[in-house]
């Protein structure tokens, strides 16, 4: 490296709550791999400001970074990153903050005023961050300052593509995570490939912006080997694997699989348009259950096929397609369906608004699910950018008008976005009745579909298939456990849908406590409850059980019971 000392350890973190995007695991393992010592955080649940710095000042305390790395993809997490750059100045005014992702790149001006961000990364990451780490002076695709404080925009001279993404895969991951639970949090997501070629007039990431921010006005798939490799990977280390990308073939796919098991794996795809037989029958064959996400663009016919053909939708399926696309599907008893569209896109009228209805009836009626929602500003889009156009409003278009929106809203929201109203009353008031109709009705069929009624006479089977113990220290990471407790004994239940049990029957809370684990006498009765029903058993027969081991009464064995129920670790036998 030339005598340049190298910024190592680095901590990668994502901007929201919850699970971050597998961009930073892509980025942590590109690192690891060029001698950079990377771990990412891919789980934040903090939702205040007091939990935040706690956060923040342990996992700096135990990475000890030079760089953190904020991953600011989505637009609605702008001021969250913000708010962690200026915790995390506060913390250890000597760490470098750089901020990257689609809205970063879109923003990088705005963003560039605040003295909480040394460095932002425009479009594709992995070499610029390398080089920023080995202290390059010119790091390709950075935005930095010069001494004078001004910022200086370099070329974007990485642009990743088909010939060279090879070096783009997941690696490292028994070291880039700082807890098995952080690692257990990772959904398995792969990337088939990057970019879009449509210009939907609702979407920030469509051709024209991606050609701006990151180079790319053409999607391209990834490379066979770096995908496959992908799988090799995270295939032992998660129940499932989550796609979204509407390039992919069954072939494609099935050469990335080659040598891989995943006969006991999950598959999430949302499929951006038409898919082919041949790709469902492909997921079908290899996963043991699959949910399949059908985009349809919106739920009027009317109304997508006009704007497809005013070139401000990608290409979707008629109703005709969608139906016989589900036909085939049915024939699969371990495939889901769900059709997704959006609500109150431009040439909405009365007769749109019956055709959404009629067609959501109908899709629940063949047992689909419904992803369905408003239209939402995103800085960007063709809608957002000139809302007049389509006769609408938009609540928030500038970057200081959506950043004083996230800045409004209460702790732990983290639904509400800025929203593209249409100005004509009449029209929005029936727009908004139709969505929360639609959105009652897609409510009441998934309430249906998980319910299990039961009784005494009702019998059950612990159907979790996946128990695992882990000393407390590792499940929650050192950096967040004192010593004292460390060694204690956590037992991890998933269940067939991946909900997890965190019990830690042995861990008084007086001697520490955390929110997610069920500790005490609490985490002895639900893995006693689920030991009663390791072979077929009554309801009232476990009941009587739970009277005698754990001291339970009717009532309250009945609400365990249910709650297992309900999170599918006991099913009917």
């Amino acid at each position: 490296m030339h005598g340049r000392r190298a910024l190592s350890p680095v901590l990668l973190l994502g901007a929201g709550t919850g699970e971050a995007t597998c961009g930073i695991l892509y980025l942590a393992s590109y690192l690891r791999r060029g001698g950079i010592e990377a771990f990412v955080r891919l789980y934040d649940g903090d939702e205040t400001e007091k939990e935040m710095r706690r956060s923040l000042e342990a996992l700096v305390a135990r990475v000890r970074p030079r760089l953190v790395g904020i991953s600011l993809k989505w637009f609605h997490h702008v001021h969250r990153a913000l708010l962690m750059a200026r915790t995390l100045r506060k913390i250890d005014p000597s760490i470098q903050i750089v901020v990257g992702g689609n809205t970063a790149s879109y923003w990088w001006r705005e963003l560039d005023a605040f003295d909480c961000i040394d460095h932002i990364v425009l479009g594709d990451g992995e070499r610029p961050l390398l080089a920023l780490c080995q202290g390059e002076p010119s790091p390709p695709n950075c935005v930095t300052r010069t001494p004078d404080g001004t910022p200086r925009r370099l070329p974007l001279e990485y642009v990743q593509g088909a010939t060279n993404s090879e070096d783009i895969y997941y690696s490292h991951f028994d070291d880039i995570f700082l807890s098995h639970q952080d690692r257990h949090s990772f959904s398995g997501w792969v990337a088939p490939g990057k970019g879009c070629g449509e210009n939907c007039l609702y979407c920030g990431g469509a051709r024209g912006n991606q050609k701006a921010a990151f180079g790319r006005a053409k999607p391209f798939l990834r490379s066979e080997e770096s995908v496959r490799r992908d799988h090799q990977e995270i295939s032992p280390r998660t129940w499932q694997l989550r796609y979204d990308f509407s390039g992919s073939s069954a072939e494609f796919l099935q050469s990335t699989w080659a040598g891989v098991d995943l006969s006991h794996h999950s598959c999430m795809y949302f499929l951006w348009g038409v898919p082919r037989m041949g790709l469902i029958e492909a997921l079908a064959q290899a996963f043991e259950h699959v949910h399949m996400v059908l985009d349809i663009g919106c739920f009027s016919e009317q109304q997508r096929h006009e704007q497809m053909r005013r070139g401000l939708l990608k290409p979707c399926a008629s109703d005709q397609q969608l139906f016989e696309i589900i036909d085939g599907c049915r024939r699969y008893k371990h495939l889901d369906i769900e059709v997704s569209g959006i609500a109150g896109l431009p040439f909405a009228s009365a007769a749109t608004l019956d055709e959404e209805v009629r067609l959501a009836e109908r899709l629940l009626r063949l047992g689909c699910g419904l992803g369905y929602q408003r239209l939402e500003a995103q800085p960007g889009a063709l809608a957002t950018e000139h809302p007049a156009r389509f006769d609408m409003v938009s609540e928030a278009r500038t970057f200081t008008e959506f950043l004083e929106y996230f800045e409004q809203r209460e702790p732990g929201d983290v639904s509400s976005v800025p929203m593209l109203r249409f100005r004509d009353a009449a029209l929005e008031k029936a727009v908004q009745r139709t969505s929360e109709h639609v959105d009652g009705l897609a409510s009441a069929h998934r309430d249906k579909k998980r319910r299990v009624a039961i009784n005494g006479c009702t019998r059950l089977l612990n159907t979790a298939p996946s128990t695992q113990r882990f000393k407390l220290g590792d499940w929650l990471g050192h950096h967040r456990v004192p010593a004292k407790v460390a060694q204690e004994q956590v037992t991890v239940v998933r269940s067939v849908n991946g909900t997890e049990l965190y019990c830690a029957p042995l861990l008084n809370p007086r001697r520490f406590t955390d929110p997610t684990l069920d500790q005490g006498e609490d985490g002895k009765i639900l893995l006693t409850t689920l030991a009663a029903f390791d072979r077929p058993t009554t309801v009232a027969q476990a009941v009587a059980q739970l009277g005698a081991k754990a001291r339970l009464d009717p009532d309250s064995a009945h609400e365990v019971i249910e709650h297992l129920v309900d999170g599918r670790f006991l099913q009917p036998a």
